[in-house]
């Protein structure tokens, strides 16, 4: 499974450079974390792979709290395209 960083820009990005906003960087991150995860299952004793994925999954918790004191229509846009519980 390969990380497509321009389809994720494309679809969450206001344009094709904003790789910066929070949407983009939440759905990036949701991507990394769904390849790790499958990773990590495999291979059950790699402990650096899941400390890497403990911080992602943490760094992304940070974001959508921001987004959610920011914007709450659209936190609850994210939770829906990435199919995220809350």
């Amino acid at each position: 499974m390969i990380l497509d960083k321009k389809a994720i820009v494309d679809e969450f990005g206001a344009s094709p450079k904003d790789v910066g906003s929070s949407k983009v960087q939440i759905a990036i991150l949701s991507k990394r974390i769904e390849i790790l995860t499958k990773h990590i299952q495999t291979f059950k004793k790699d402990n650096s792979s899941r400390r890497g994925l403990l911080l992602m999954i943490e760094k992304r918790r940070k974001l959508l709290k921001y987004i959610k004191r920011k914007d709450n229509n659209q936190y609850l846009d994210i939770l829906a395209k990435l199919d995220l519980r809350r």
